[in-house]
């Protein structure tokens, strides 16, 4: 069975969403718990899902990331990725996710980029 821990810091209005292991259909699901808690009821001006320590993302991660990009974007949120790795990475890219929802290289440049 996969594990995954999510971690929640707040910076300035950007709140960065650190989950940490395997995304899959059985973790995916307190991701998407997680971004519903961020996003209802106060939005925040910018979610950065910082990717870093995400070894696997199956099609259920894409589902949840997809389902929160687009929640945030009709709240009027910025939503990004940021720093996949590399086999997650592909996965996006073969998934067309990088085609969907920002994927930024860096935390930093992810949170600075929603501050505007």
């Amino acid at each position: 069975m996969a594990s995954s821990d999510i971690s929640v810091r707040r910076e300035d209005g950007i709140v960065v969403v650190t989950p940490v292991g395997e995304m899959d259909a059985v973790t995916s699901p307190a991701l998407a718990v997680e971004l519903d808690r961020i996003l209802v009821p106060e939005p925040p001006q910018g979610v950065v899902i910082d990717l870093t320590k995400v070894g696997f993302c199956d099609s259920r991660c894409i589902g949840v990331l997809v389902a929160s990009y687009r929640h945030a974007r009709d709240l009027g949120v910025g939503l990004v990725v940021a720093e996949p790795q590399r086999q997650v990475m592909r996965l996006f890219m073969i998934a067309g996710i990088d085609q969907v929802i920002p994927i930024i290289d860096t935390v930093d440049a992810a949170v600075d980029g929603l501050r505007g």
